[in-house]
């Protein structure tokens, strides 16, 4: 479709994408690197290709090469998307305009993860974040984009990097730029151990669970290794198997990713009491296998419904036929289209206030927190052992370039 557009909608005066950064395909490991590639082939060399990206971007040289100017979030959770969007369209005016002409260079290092996974909040990522947008303030830059990359992808070029984005109108522009990211990437490395959070494990948070009272706001667990949009199955049971085996009561879960189950359920009944085999299908390994609960189908839903929090801006959600399965004091949502919980609505379009429960669990690992973590009296992180546990294991990552940390010991 976008190079339909490029040959048949012509002449281009400039570009605006708005990618992810981290996709992979079966022919090609860099799926953006191979979109710009095209693209400027078909464009020529002078015509502005602006692309905003998520901060978990795998951004490799390609990338840069081809894109006149990268700009990534600076908000993880993702709430400066249409902020970002805006500074990409300003730019690519400018560069239509001829007052700037954009070009972007790249500093990366040889590890896999750092920058506290992109975490914003405090730490090494938030600390260059800082220092690059002083930088675009001053004019010394265009843009600055620091990405913590995309950590679970098994490519030769997983990893952090720095994009900086200059005018070439600057005689100076490109060696100040390049060492500029070679800076920023140099304090990547040095503060590559830093880790802000904690998992717990299902027993630990369990008993978390079981502290809460009537009354009290609600603790927030998230299932942060089976995070759908890390590539977790959204089915993992271990720590709901945890919450039924304790009896933990006045409990919302988001969610099961199950479509069988919602199927039964829906086939069973409003206000039925009826068994079903629940969650732990794809990979009985990653998480936990099938349970088998007795419970009343509470709530049947489309699934679709309209999100207003932080990181939904309005836009309608579609998770497919979904249900609420009640069993004992536990809520269990599942939904037929896997997604991590990031908005509100996906419970209350169900007929569930979280606000209203003592224990909250979610599946995701840090965009939860935008809608989430202001209902809490506290959040804490789960390892279920599912799909993304922090697991960096030669066998794992066989098609990294090597040497890497943190497997070689650099």
């Amino acid at each position: 479709m976008i190079f339909a557009a490029a040959e048949h909608q012509g002449p281009i005066d400039g570009v605006l994408l708005h990618l992810h950064g981290a996709m992979v395909v079966e022919s090609y490991e860099d799926g953006e690197g191979e979109l710009l590639a095209r693209l400027r082939q078909k464009l020529g060399p002078e015509v502005p290709i602006v692309v905003t990206l998520d901060l978990h971007a795998n951004v490799t040289q390609a990338m840069a090469d081809n894109a006149s100017a990268l700009i990534a979030f600076r908000t993880y959770p993702h709430v400066d998307m249409y902020e970002r969007a805006w500074q990409g369209a300003r730019l690519l005016e400018r560069a239509m305009q001829g007052k700037v002409r954009p070009k972007t260079v790249i500093a990366r290092r040889p590890m896999i993860y750092g920058l506290d996974r992109g975490r914003t909040q405090q730490g090494p990522m938030a600390e260059l974040i800082a220092r690059g947008a002083a930088l675009e303030e001053a004019g010394d830059a265009l843009a600055v984009s620091i990405c913590a990359g995309f950590s679970r992808a098994n490519i030769r070029d997983v990893g952090p990097s720095v994009t900086v984005t200059v005018d070439m109108t600057r005689g100076d522009a490109r060696p100040h730029g390049q060492a500029v990211a070679e800076e920023f990437m140099d304090h990547a490395w040095t503060t590559r151990d830093y880790q802000s959070f904690t998992l717990l494990s299902v027993a630990q948070a369990v008993a978390r669970a079981k502290e809460g009272k009537p009354g009290d706001k609600p603790l927030i667990v998230a299932d942060y290794t089976d995070n759908p949009g890390g590539g977790g199955y959204g089915d993992a049971t271990a720590f709901l198997k945890g919450l039924v085996e304790a009896g933990v009561e006045s409990v919302a879960f988001h969610a099961i990713c199950d479509p069988d189950a919602v199927i039964a359920g829906i086939n069973a009944g409003l206000g039925t009491e009826t068994t079903l085999s629940l969650g732990g299908k794809t990979d009985p390994a990653m998480g936990g296998g099938p349970l088998t609960l007795t419970g009343e189908v509470t709530h049947l839903t489309t699934g679709r419904f309209i999100a207003h929090g932080p990181m939904g801006g309005g836009v309608e959600r579609d998770y497919g036929p979904s249900m609420v399965f009640r069993v004992g004091g536990i809520d269990i949502i599942v939904i037929t289209n896997n997604g991590q919980a990031v908005d509100l609505g996906q419970f209350t379009s169900l007929g569930i206030d979280p606000t209203r429960y003592t224990t909250v669990a979610v599946k995701s690992m840090q965009h939860f927190r935008a809608a989430f973590e202001p209902i809490a009296r506290e959040v804490i992180l789960v390892d279920t052992g599912a799909l993304c546990s922090e697991l960096y294991t030669p066998e794992l990552f066989d098609k990294v370039r090597r040497p890497v940390w943190p497997l070689d010991p650099i």
